[in-house]
């Protein structure tokens, strides 16, 4: 059997051996290397990380050479435009003697078309309607068409500040529209058409004071349409425009349900 003595001397061994590991002062390593070893390794790895990065750096400039700032290099969205409506909500429920029930779809509606203002509107272009506006011209400034908030006549929130909500007969704002529903409605501008005028749009940073051509409808909902949910389906017609692909239930069309309580 060991000793007592020969036990101490091992464990006092062992000790020195594990604290050797992290600092030897006989040779001065630290973990294994010395203080140059250390130097040169963190060196090495400096200079690789700094290529890295510079390699990154130059491989991001070249790129962003080939990009132009007024025109996509790749362009992969549908064609087909979308419908959006205004209040964003696809169920919308009030009562019509209860302001607080329709306060914010009337705020909502009143902040979108701030930048339909007239005055906003009035350093746009009087575009002949009925043509499409092309400025295919080296400018990359492009000049954009009026769409005064007054288009939306009765819609447009300025003699009915509740876009008809009060009375029952609620405002709904369209980008492009044509709409087929039992409830009667009132197409402000008339017809629900949005003129070839506002076409082409020629992205943010070109065309800089454009807003989207709108649809304001009108809902004359009756005694008769109160208290029950009604949905109504907005679709864009036109030359080659889709609204019935089966696989595809929101390109082209957007539906909503709207109820009024009386």
């Amino acid at each position: 059997m060991a000793s007592t003595e020969d036990k101490a001397a091992s464990n006092k061994e062992n000790a020195s051996s594990w604290k050797d590991s992290f600092y030897n002062p006989r040779t001065g390593e630290v973990l294994g290397r010395t203080a140059s070893s250390w130097a040169l390794i963190l060196l090495f790895y400096l200079v690789f990380y700094c290529f890295l990065a510079g390699m990154f750096a130059l491989t991001m400039w070249v790129m962003l050479l080939t990009l132009d700032d007024y025109k996509p290099k790749y362009n992969d969205r549908v064609p087909n435009p979308g419908l959006m409506i205004r209040p964003s909500s696809l169920d919308m429920y009030f009562n019509k003697s209860d302001p607080h029930s329709y306060e914010l779809y009337v705020q909502h509606l009143d902040s979108f078309l701030k930048s339909y203002n007239d005055t906003e509107q009035e350093s746009n272009e009087l575009c002949p309607p009925g043509e499409y506006f092309d400025q295919e011209s080296e400018d990359m400034n492009k000049k954009a068409c009026q769409f005064k908030r007054s288009f939306l006549s009765r819609c447009a929130g300025l003699s009915d500040t509740n876009f008809g909500y009060s009375e029952g007969k609620p405002c709904i704002l369209l980008k492009m529209n044509r709409k087929e529903n039992p409830v009667q409605m009132q197409y402000f501008p008339g017809e629900g058409r949005i003129d070839k005028m506002y076409f082409p749009y020629y992205g943010k940073k070109a065309h800089t004071t454009y807003v989207q051509p709108l649809v304001a409808v009108k809902l004359l909902m009756t005694k008769e349409d109160y208290n029950k949910e009604l949905p109504v389906e907005c679709r864009v017609e036109g030359t080659d425009l889709l609204n019935d692909n089966e696989r595809d239930k929101f390109l082209g069309r957007v539906t909503f349900r709207i109820k009024v309580v009386e």
